[in-house]
């Protein structure tokens, strides 16, 4: 099948063999301790092939001038696990308030069984609290409702992906606190923008003094971020809806970093959807919020605003890779996906990170 026929078909150009020792089960103790991976932009080329560099040498990296932008959402403890209220495990990932009906939650539901229409569940913590299923909808999704005045989320764990696999309550409370940035302020996301994890106060500070100031986006990452590609999102060009921000503030940083011939550098890809999703043909960005669904790809819309993107290591055939191919191009960034697996650089969430810039074979011969 070609694919002409079959959309999905080009995302066999976006897959490679990842063996599961690559995949980081946990955080670093030390968050600015991740490994960097350097990939020039212009070149295509890596540099600092000899040196363990880390994320906390990012000021090297980086020039005087430079804007970081990154996403202040603020993960919501969206996880609850518990059973049926018959017997049996059970758990739900909380989406967020259901549009049809009042006081109830959207949420992807697992259990023993089948998940059906007044199915009663006890989730969270302790005792947990009672809820039903109402409704079944498309992709998975359910409608939940619990008590009223309840709060699911105060009985929530973090929504780790499903790639990382906890056994214990300890490692569960752990991760309320590490799958979060520390410049988070604005509850919404289900899943956390997980090139910002790197980030202490400390190396924030070490990059202010270095000359390169920092902005804020919000983007709410959803539950399309767990799901695969499928066929509407290849034959459309559009991803699932997410809601973000633009601040004015952030607004005005970009245009006086462009004044001063500085570069805007994206913490994460989710920040990269924000600001692409506000710029127009001739580069002026608008302030805002709503919802996007932009999806950045090979042979899809130029980048307008991000000079350089610092990002983790993603899934294959995903749109996050795709974004990151589309930055960069597909043969380098394969490449260096490689090296890293060849190199035991450690991947997704909790992983290691990559740094994809404009001048970074300068940089490098500079600290020869």
């Amino acid at each position: 099948m070609t694919s002409r026929d079959d959309p999905l078909a080009i995302l066999d150009d976006y897959d490679f063999p990842l063996p599961e020792s690559s995949i980081a089960q946990t955080a670093l103790t030390e968050r600015d301790a991740a490994r960097l991976l350097l990939l020039d932009r212009e070149t295509g080329t890596r540099e600092a092939r000899d040196r363990d560099v880390r994320v906390r040498d990012l000021p090297d990296w980086l020039r005087p001038g430079d804007l970081l932008v990154v996403n202040a959402t603020r993960v919501l403890s969206a996880r609850l696990v518990g059973r049926k209220a018959s017997g049996g495990s059970a758990e739900a990932l909380l989406l967020g308030a259901d549009p049809d009906r009042p006081g109830a939650h959207r949420a992807l539901v697992k259990c023993t069984g089948r998940v059906r229409e007044g199915l009663e569940l006890v989730l969270g913590r302790g005792e947990g609290l009672p809820a039903t299923i109402e409704a079944l909808h498309g992709r998975g999704e359910v409608s939940l409702r619990f008590a009223p005045g309840a709060d699911p989320y105060a009985e929530g764990q973090a929504p780790l992906p499903p790639y990382i696999r906890r056994d214990g309550a300890e490692d569960a409370d752990a991760d309320l606190a590490r799958y979060q940035t520390v410049y988070a302020r604005e509850p919404g996301a289900i899943a956390a923008p997980t090139a910002g994890l790197h980030f202490t106060p400390a190396l924030l500070d070490a990059l202010a003094d270095r000359g390169i100031e920092r902005a804020e986006v919000v983007l709410h990452v959803g539950a399309g971020t767990f799901r695969p590609l499928d066929d509407e999102a290849m034959t459309t060009g559009r991803l699932h809806e997410e809601a973000f921000e633009l601040p004015e503030a952030t607004v005005d940083a970009i245009e006086a970093t462009r004044a001063r011939g500085g570069r805007v550098v994206a913490i994460g890809t989710t920040t990269v959807r924000v600001l692409e999703s506000r710029v127009d043909e001739d580069g002026r960005l608008e302030a805002g919020r709503g919802t996007t669904r932009l999806f950045l790809r090979p042979g899809g819309a130029p980048f307008r605003v991000v000079d350089a993107l610092l990002t983790n290591f993603h899934l294959p055939r995903s749109s996050l890779l795709l974004l990151v191919a589309a930055f960069v191009g597909r043969e380098p960034m394969l490449e260096a996906y490689h090296e890293a697996i060849a190199e035991g650089f450690r991947f997704y969430s909790y992983g290691d990170a990559m740094l994809i810039a404009p001048g970074l074979t300068d940089a490098s011969r500079e600290r020869r």
